[in-house]
């Protein structure tokens, strides 16, 4: 993956970016989320890039932390 690309995960929209000197280092931006700039960031351990299927479960594990009250990581 190179660049930024758009995944559509369980009706959320997030714009994932690789970073191009560290190959498993990955930005996800909540674009549909409420709260804008809001996100999060992923490494690989061993610095491989991500198949689109763990990108897509990055994304799940992220939304399943989420409060749906305030759309931000629960404490």
């Amino acid at each position: 993956m190179a660049g930024t690309q758009r995944f559509d995960v369980d009706g959320e929209t997030f714009d994932v970016t690789q970073h191009v000197t560290a190959p498993g280092r990955y930005q996800f931006a909540w674009v549909s989320g409420r709260n804008r700039g809001y996100g999060f960031t992923s490494n690989t351990s061993d610095d491989r890039a991500m198949t689109q299927e763990q990108i897509v479960s990055q994304i799940r594990s992220f939304l399943a932390q989420v409060d749906p009250d305030t759309g931000y990581l629960a404490d």
